[in-house]
């Protein structure tokens, strides 16, 4: 597992950590059951606040990607589809370029509840 955190760019370092572990679930990097370090761990491999790596996970775990198993650790999730798989990888694609056109994270949402909204039938 390899992460990297630019403290210069203008999306949130959880979000840069939260958005690395997704596309390498995603795209099966990190297969289902690998387990990931400690969130005090990584954030020390990364220099940052614990709290910034335990919310990339938490969010990663509401997602459905991480699950954490008490003492055992935090680990790739089983029982995702293809459907999500496919759509994580593009939902990784438009933050990254969202990132490069330097369109904040709030906005960036924004634009996809708008879409998700209009593409909704009825």
């Amino acid at each position: 597992m390899l992460i990297s955190v630019d403290p210069d760019s203008s999306v949130p370092p959880y979000e840069q950590v939260r958005g690395q572990l997704a596309e390498q679930v995603g795209d099966g990097r990190l297969p289902v059951g690998t387990r990931l370090p400690t969130v005090r761990r990584l954030a020390a491999e990364l220099d940052l606040a614990v709290n910034t790596v335990a919310r990339a996970y938490r969010e990663l775990e509401a997602a459905g990607l991480l699950e954490t198993r008490g003492r055992h650790g935090t680990f790739v999730a089983p029982g995702r589809d293809d459907a999500v798989d496919r759509l994580q990888r593009l939902a990784a694609g438009y933050a990254e370029r969202a990132a490069q056109l330097g369109v904040p994270p709030a906005a960036a949402l924004d634009l996809v509840r708008a879409a998700l909204d209009a593409a909704r039938p009825g």
